[in-house]
């Protein structure tokens, strides 16, 4: 397969970033149908998906869905990332992503995600392992490194491009830095000299304008937008027009956007069932509304109801209250 022809098709990409607990089916679904390039799976475990838990399985794409399956895959053992990535393969993923970029303290006390940055020369094993177990492509995200004091993209740009990685993501901050600050993606621009194969830009891209900006300094090959879609489907599609065809396309009025939480909802549901369908739509709800007049109140009953009836009926509205303002 070309992975540069599927993924760019002559264009700047906008990818959905992997984001744990956010990026299942049903929301990967709404960035795809909003125009988005690619959406990547939750981070799954690499021994999860050996040991075929089925809930690390439930965060993989199925055969239904229409766009480009790519997984993402953490874990510190070369020999169980691989045996992944190959049931990934068999079970129909197109792309298997590595995780080397995750800050969370429960990821890298277990010496994955960006703790592998600290470690090149089991960064390296994991990322060949992965390559040769797979005929499909491998990319692999990461960021600029542990700390101030270890900033080692480049070095390892160099060595996962030597062992067949096919695609590079940078988060533009330090492990260190967690979310804080601001995204540095001037110091990647360095990559476009040192490595042939495509790179995206990721961090702090929270609009079209940020996108233009990030691409002229990172000088990267495309862009990868993560929190800044939460609550914003629409955002990495919006991006994509504007930097491919320079439309400016605004977002979803506030009726549209109520439908289009409704749908979303709906799809939660059906994929999780009731009970832990309403649990995790919360979080979505709470995004969604973000900005609104009333929203901490709205929050604040959402998070404490159960019933379905209840909350869709609450939740309409809350919206219908929204129109009304602004007419």
């Amino acid at each position: 397969m070309n992975l540069e022809n599927r993924l760019f098709g002559g264009k700047r990409p906008v990818f959905l970033a992997p984001m744990a607990g956010v990026t299942d089916a049903p929301f990967r679904k709404l960035a795809i149908d909003f125009g988005a390039s690619a959406a990547v799976s939750e981070m799954t475990s690499v021994e999860g998906i050996v040991r075929r838990n089925a809930k690390t399985l439930k965060r993989l794409p199925d055969a239904g869905e229409r766009s480009l399956k790519i997984v993402q895959i953490v874990g510190s053992n070369p020999e169980s990332a691989a045996e992944s990535a190959s049931i990934n393969e068999e079970l129909g993923a197109d792309v298997i992503d590595i995780n080397m970029g995750c800050p969370v303290r429960k990821v890298v006390s277990c010496e994955s995600g960006a703790a592998l940055m600290k470690n090149e020369d089991l960064a390296v094993k994991i990322a060949e392992s992965v390559v040769k177990a797979v005929k499909i492509p491998v990319t692999l995200k990461m960021r600029l490194g542990w700390d101030g004091e270890h900033v080692n993209f480049l070095s390892l740009a160099e060595k996962f491009e030597n062992v067949g990685v096919r695609m590079l993501t940078i988060h533009c901050r330090t492990r260190n830095q967690m979310h804080g600050g601001k995204a540095n993606w001037s110091l990647i621009g360095t990559l476009r000299d040192r490595i042939k194969i495509p790179y995206l830009c990721n961090g702090d891209i929270g609009s079209p304008e940020d996108a233009v900006r990030a691409l002229e300094e990172s000088r990267a090959h495309g862009i990868m937008v993560g929190r800044a879609a939460l609550g914003r489907p629409w955002l990495p599609g919006q991006i994509l027009r504007f930097l491919n065809d320079g439309e400016i396309i605004p977002p979803p009025s506030l009726e549209r956007q109520w439908q289009i939480i409704g749908e979303h909802f709906e799809s939660v549901l059906n994929f999780y069932g009731e009970a832990g369908g309403v649990k995790i739509f919360r979080k979505h709800f709470c995004w969604y509304s973000s900005g609104l007049k009333g929203a901490a109140r709205f929050r604040e009953i959402i998070n404490g109801a159960e019933d379905i009836s209840f909350i869709k009926s609450y939740a309409e509205d809350f919206y219908k209250r929204q129109f009304r303002a602004i007419l």
